[in-house]
């Protein structure tokens, strides 16, 4: 009978998270998740296999998690523009908060990883086909309810919203400024009003 696991795998994917994002993927030794994941060199290889392994593991665990929120809130009854600015701005918050921003930027590790990884870009290719039908289904909803102009193309729309969540991501690594990410924030739910 084999031995149980001695840790919390869902803790230490969010430590993976962290750790990769703070060091980029490349950038992450094994040292490094060791000592960020607080696990033995064998428990590592043996839950995980290797670095990429996790990293990958890290990566669908995040996406999955961020995508499946999103597309919870797009599914809501009521405002659809009301849903899309809660997503934006709590994006926004998130990546304002030193402790919680460390993990959204495994992402910008993953994207990093996509012209390299076969395997990464085929994961993000499927997220972002799934997160670009949801804008798309809400926004079509928002013009039959009235709440967007019937000129706008809900495809373009929903591209661009799906796009600008990745490049606030981009924005908090290039800037400590949060003011910077509550403008960017303000433009890209502007585009709801034309």
């Amino acid at each position: 009978m084999g031995r149980s696991k001695e840790f919390d795998t869902t803790l230490v994917l969010h430590k993976a998270m962290e750790v990769f994002g703070h060091y980029g993927y490349e950038g992450t030794s094994l040292q490094n998740l060791l000592d960020g994941l607080g696990i033995a060199r064998q428990s590592l290889y043996d839950t995980y296999g290797t670095k990429r392994e996790l990293f990958i593991s890290a990566v669908k665990y995040y996406m999955n998690e961020k995508t499946d929120a999103v597309i919870s809130c797009l599914e809501r009854t009521g405002s659809v523009k009301e849903a899309i600015a809660d997503i934006i701005h709590q994006i926004a918050a998130v990546l304002k908060d030193e402790l919680r921003q460390k993990e959204c930027f495994i992402l910008y590790s993953a994207i990093d990883q996509v012209p390299h990884d076969p395997d990464i870009a085929a994961f993000f290719k499927q997220d972002m086909a799934r997160l670009e039908q949801a804008f798309y289904k809400a926004l079509v909803r928002a013009q039959k309810q009235g709440e967007i102009s019937d000129r706008q193309d809900p495809l373009a729309l929903a591209r661009f919203l799906n796009h600008a969540r990745y490049s606030l991501t981009q924005t908090a690594k290039l800037t400590s400024n949060p003011e910077v990410l509550d403008d960017i924030a303000v433009v890209i739910l502007s585009t709801l009003d034309y």
